[in-house]
């Protein structure tokens, strides 16, 4: 509490807004609105996975405060890797790319907001950044210089507006330091997919293609070998390591709900299988035999002789859906990648086509954006029909002439 009655505390804050924001509202004000909703509900997400909250979001702006500057520029990276990939589904001229700034300074707490020359700061150094990128202050850069593996690069001193005295600020690097600052690869999991038989046709098109052209095929013309994957391939794709989705788990609590988590899965296997990496997937037939039992992935690595295993849950409540997701290298257990996706149900296909990129960027980072782009095909918009579909698949799947006829009206 300073003389004058207002109650004060140090606070790492970070600003963020929309980089051409009145051009995006000009072209479609509803679709801008949209996605700046999804968008938002992202950043908040992470903002409180990194112990922090939203303070404020008036227009195109956020802001939020972190009780440490660690936890304020470890949650800025993840934000801005995290919007890179959802993008990647959005026309070119439509992405909403954000501008964040982060200080550590002095604030005034007046109930639930802040006020003062920190948060003033954070806002100047947002300024700063480049679409898609963070600047932080050299109080910020101070604290976490030897504590998270960054590129930083010093901008010098820079005069801002209303703040009298020069502010030391540093561009951050989004791609550098991903394992120091907490961000591991996005990995992903799980299993089958709507017909066994629309995988089997690519993989079997692709590897007959590879025979006739007299060699093996690789993703995207450009990866080769990987020592130790010879143990984890399957005929026809040389030395490619094999991929299984294994199914996801239901925790919605209602068995009625077991086909939507088969659903997910299988919609990953077509949407891994049409890619056009060259890694094999293995068929729904093959990886649903783990279902509903307790799987060591080294097992299955055995039995399939795959190299990563994708596995999940499912929790959907009412119209809102949670997707976990982690890849996994079997050979040793070790976990590649691992994310939580709490969304609207409407998002549901946005969030596949995230593990599916998250999958292909973990188990090769070399692959091209134009093959990530890949990942991205027009989806049905109509959610009931994509429920009635996805449960009609879940019955065909018993391959009973009762479930047959369930499955036949849906």
């Amino acid at each position: 509490m300073d003389p004058n009655g207002v109650e004060r505390k140090l606070a790492a804050i970070l600003s963020a807004d929309v980089v051409g924001y009145s051009r995006l509202m000009a072209e479609d004000e509803a679709a801008t609105i949209r996605t700046l909703t999804d968008y938002r509900e992202e950043i908040a997400m992470l903002v409180r996975q990194h112990r922090g909250r939203v303070v404020d979001s008036p227009g195109d702006n956020l802001l939020a405060e972190f009780p440490t500057a660690l936890d304020a520029v470890q949650g800025a990276v993840e934000i801005q890797r995290s919007l890179q990939v959802r993008n990647i589904s959005l026309p070119a001229q439509r992405r909403m790319e954000f501008r964040i700034g982060v200080h550590l300074g002095d604030v005034a707490v007046e109930g639930e907001r802040i006020y003062g020359d920190g948060v003033n700061i954070a806002a100047r150094l947002e300024a700063l950044a480049e679409p898609g990128g963070i600047c932080i202050s050299g109080t910020v850069h101070d604290v976490i210089k030897n504590k998270l593996d960054l590129d930083c690069e010093d901008l010098g001193e820079q005069e801002v507006k209303n703040i009298p005295e020069p502010v030391r600020a540093y561009r951050v690097g989004i791609d550098a330091g991903r394992a120091a600052t907490g961000v591991q690869p996005r990995r992903a999991q799980r299993t089958a997919l709507v017909a066994a038989l629309l995988v089997a046709l690519g993989v079997g098109t692709w590897w007959l293609w590879s025979l006739y052209a007299g060699r093996s095929p690789s993703p995207g013309g450009e990866i080769g070998a990987i020592p130790g994957d010879e143990a984890f391939t399957v005929p026809g794709f040389g030395s490619a390591p094999a991929i299984a989705v294994l199914p996801f788990e239901n925790l919605s609590g209602d068995p009625e709900q077991e086909y939507f988590a088969d659903g997910i899965a299988d919609d990953l296997i077509t949407r891994l299988s049409t890619v056009g990496w060259g890694y094999p997937i293995i068929a729904r037939n093959s990886s649903f035999v783990y279902k509903g039992q307790a799987v060591d992935v080294k097992q299955v690595s055995r039995e399939l002789g795959v190299r990563y295993v994708v596995e999940g849950s499912v929790r959907k409540v009412g119209e809102r859906v949670r997707i976990s997701a982690q890849l996994i290298d079997a050979a040793t257990g070790a976990h590649v990648w691992a994310e939580t996706y709490d969304r609207e149900l409407r998002d549901i296909f946005a969030v596949q086509d995230e593990i599916t990129q998250a999958v292909v960027s973990s188990i090769n980072p070399a692959l091209l954006e134009a093959e990530a782009a890949r990942v991205v095909r027009k989806e049905p918009r109509n959610l009931d029909a994509y429920d009635l579909g996805t449960r009609g698949w879940w019955h065909l799947y018993k391959l009973t002439e009762e479930e047959n006829a369930k499955a036949r009206p849906l």
